[in-house]
């Protein structure tokens, strides 16, 4: 028993520090005084059952990783790690919108202005490869980079429909560009066998 609660102590204490809280800050969001939490990273005595789920919850770990003696700090860390992806998914995911937001203000906006339909469709032909283009950066530098050759791919056509489409608006076929296509994909295709020599 005395196990648990200096387990209880330890952790508490080294949660509370890894979250830049002081004993006060704890007690004002338990409702207790900072005298009972002092108690309590000090071993004299252990919150009830009620109050560890709650501290559990405010922390973000198990009920486990209070009363036992495991690593605190790493199931912290991984649990800001998760966090952090998550955070970085939607930036990406709110970032790709943003070009979709764009395209669509700017064709509410130019057909006010000209009081008719024309070319505004082609915002979202335009918008596709800068939305690919934002998602190959984000992908770059954030997630995996083994998935930029499918999205180079995807952004290699989607320009390639971007002229086609602009042409064909001006009743110009220049459907042959997408031989270029073929010849691009194909160079994507063998770079994405190139391998990163290992440095001994």
């Amino acid at each position: 028993m005395e196990d648990v609660k200096s387990n209880v102590a330890k952790n508490i204490t080294e949660l509370r520090i890894l979250n830049n809280m002081t004993q006060v800050e704890l007690a004002e969001k338990l409702n207790y005084s900072d005298k009972t939490i002092s108690k309590w990273e000090r071993a004299e005595s252990s919150p009830d059952i009620s109050v560890l789920v709650e501290l559990a919850d405010l922390f973000g770990v198990t009920l486990d990783y209070l009363v036992k003696g495991e690593n605190v700090e790493k199931d912290t860390q991984k649990h800001k790690t998760k966090n952090a992806k998550f955070n970085r998914r939607a930036v990406s995911y709110i970032a790709e919108g943003g070009g979709w937001i764009v395209a669509i203000f700017a064709f509410i906006i130019t057909t006010l202005i000209t009081n008719q339909m024309t070319f505004q469709w082609l915002y979202f032909v335009y918008a596709l490869p800068v939305v690919l283009i934002v998602k190959l950066i984000f992908n770059s530098i954030w997630f995996n980079p083994r998935h930029n050759f499918l999205i180079i791919s995807a952004l290699l056509w989607s320009v390639l429909a971007a002229v086609h489409i602009t042409f064909l608006y001006f009743k110009v076929n220049v459907s042959l560009i997408y031989i270029l296509g073929v010849a691009g994909q194909i160079i994507i295709v063998l770079s994405s066998f190139i391998k990163n020599p290992k440095i001994k």
